[in-house]
């Protein structure tokens, strides 16, 4: 069976609306259709999350983000290409591509490219970026497991993708792309 085989169910419940748990680099997160009104409003609910706060978007190649990345300065797609793919996240001036879920209450979205394996196939496979987000209730320690996804959220989730975490011992850094800031280490 091929990896693409092993995601339609996952590519098939995100194309409906529904809220996926997926191993990222260093924790299980939480995917959802990053344009769905209902998909996103479900993983607020079902992180208890301040809608405020925004979410990342994760994608497989600089490529998927060009749509968010249009009216950005060329200089500034300079630190884009050198760090990416990898375990850095950037908050990047929102062009007015993105939902107000996904940008929460700031004036920037957090943009990365994946370099986890699976997470690069599902963003293939879904034909562009998908919101990545702790997989845990809000102020709880993120799931480090497909066991723990189901404890802590049940049927909530749509669909459990299979795979291994990326060996990362943290989340991704997180950096202002106008100012440099680091604003998570």
């Amino acid at each position: 069976m091929s990896l693409a085989t092993d995601l339609a169910p996952a590519i098939s419940a995100l194309r409906a609306g529904g809220v996926i748990a997926c191993p990222t680099e260093a924790v299980w997160g939480l995917s959802c259709d990053p344009e769905n009104d209902e998909a996103l409003a479900h993983l607020m609910r079902m992180k208890e999350r301040d809608p405020a706060k925004g979410v990342i978007l994760v994608a497989a190649s600089i490529e998927q983000f060009q749509p968010w990345l249009s009216q950005l300065p060329l200089a500034l797609h300079a630190p884009l290409a050198a760090s990416w793919p990898g375990p850095n996240t950037w908050l990047v001036p929102d062009n007015g591509r993105s939902h107000g879920l996904v940008r929460g209450a700031h004036e920037r979205v957090a943009l990365r490219v994946t370099d986890h394996p699976l997470m690069k196939a599902l963003c293939e496979a879904f034909g562009g970026p998908l919101v990545s987000t702790s997989a845990n209730r809000a102020g709880e320690p993120p799931a480090m497991s497909a066991a723990e996804i189901t404890s802590i959220f049940g049927d909530e989730v749509a669909c459990v993708v299979k795979g291994e975490l990326g060996g990362n011992a943290k989340p991704s850094t997180i950096r202002d792309l106008a100012t440099g800031k680091i604003m998570r280490p």
